[in-house]
């Protein structure tokens, strides 16, 4: 059954990929920057870390808004193999480090999204994995996509909604949205469960 007059619903990061992505929902919700330190520890396995991060954020923010329902979520891309992720290259030389070391090659996409209300205690936490196989691609190309696209703000420097899609060869997903940021197949049913209307 739905809440006639739901808690608010927050948003527990700074990402426009994320907000735009909630704000096809049609619900009304805010953001609020979670600061939350994003390093990895000593050995953590890469689903373990971005895990932590979602409930850390979502736990940041429900901390200060214990009744409304929160939302954190976090994304590393995983090269086949290798024992490091891939984040956010920030500079244009590192994303080209990455879309080079990318190509070719199979990398997962890992996106943990972690429910959160502090009132009650009441945690939903799920893990997407997308797969996306690279073309081989050339210095120029690379060059030509981030000139084009700046995708230094997107883990592994690509934008699969976007130009970055002629980078790959294929995806297998079973929710597109999951790969932009944010899984809203699984966060529409985990929304539902706890009494937002969507649709």
């Amino acid at each position: 059954m739905f809440l006639k007059s739901p808690p608010p619903l927050i948003l527990a990061s700074t990402s426009r990929y994320r907000k735009e992505l909630l704000g096809r929902l049609g619900l009304s919700f805010s953001c609020i920057a979670p600061g939350v330190d994003e390093a990895a520890h000593p050995g953590e396995a890469h689903r373990d870390l971005v895990g932590r991060l979602a409930r850390a954020k979502a736990s940041a923010v429900s901390a200060q808004q214990p009744h409304a329902w929160v939302i954190g979520s976090d994304q590393v891309a995983v090269l086949d193999g290798a024992q490091t992720s891939l984040g956010k290259p920030g500079t244009e030389v590192r994303c080209q480090e990455q879309l080079r070391s990318c190509s070719g090659h199979r990398v997962e996409f890992l996106t943990a999204v972690a429910l959160m209300r502090q009132e009650n205690d009441a945690l939903i936490e799920f893990t997407d994995t997308t797969c996306v196989i690279f073309r081989a691609l050339d210095q120029s190309t690379i060059e030509r996509y981030i000139a084009k696209e700046r995708p230094l703000d997107c883990a592994g420097g690509f934008k699969s909604e976007g130009l970055g899609i002629s980078l790959c060869e294929s995806i297998d997903s079973t929710d597109p949205s999951a790969l932009i940021g944010l899984p809203l197949v699984r966060l529409s049913a985990a929304l539902r469960s706890v009494g937002f209307e969507v649709p």
